[in-house]
Order: C-alpha cells, then structure tokens, then sequence
C-alpha cells in the first residue's frame, strides 16, 4: 500500500521506518540534532512551503525524511485504515 505524504509524493507502507508530530518530537534534542545531520547530508524532503505538521522517515532508496503539512495522526490513520485518499 501508498501513502500520500503532500504535493505528488507518495511511499510505500512497507519503506516507512516512522512517522512522527514535528511539534512534539523536535523538542528533544537528539531528535533535532538528527534532523540537522539529516539536513546537511540533503536527505531531506520538505513537500510544501506550509507550516510542517509531521515529519515521516523512509529508508527507500536510502534513509530519507519527508518533512510533510499533513499530520502524523492522519497519517498514521491512513496507514492503519489502508486508505490512501489523494490531496
């Protein structure tokens, strides 16, 4: 199954290592500083100019991080409904 991330990005089920609530999650430090490595080693994906919701880690083809204006709970609803309904 796909997951609709934002814009025309989508990700099989299956390469999703997690999907995270960017307000919650980035005030712990190690996760910022993961962030940032990310950032630097341009592993990161920002699917729009909106206000990010969530932050969602894949490792197809490589470990990348979409930076997504949809929330983690919606999107882990899609996930565990099987439904993907588009923009």
């Amino acid at each position: 199954m796909y997951l609709h991330l934002g814009q025309d990005y989508v990700v099989h089920t299956r390469d999703i290592i997690g999907i995270f609530d960017i307000d919650s999650s980035t005030v712990a430090k190690h996760t910022r500083a993961f962030l940032r490595h990310a950032e630097r080693e341009g592993a990161v994906v920002t699917l729009s100019g909106e206000l990010p919701k969530s932050f969602v880690i894949t490792d197809f083809p490589d470990e990348t991080v979409f930076i997504s204006p949809i929330s983690s709970r919606t999107l882990q609803r899609r996930c565990e409904r099987g439904e993907n309904p588009g923009p």
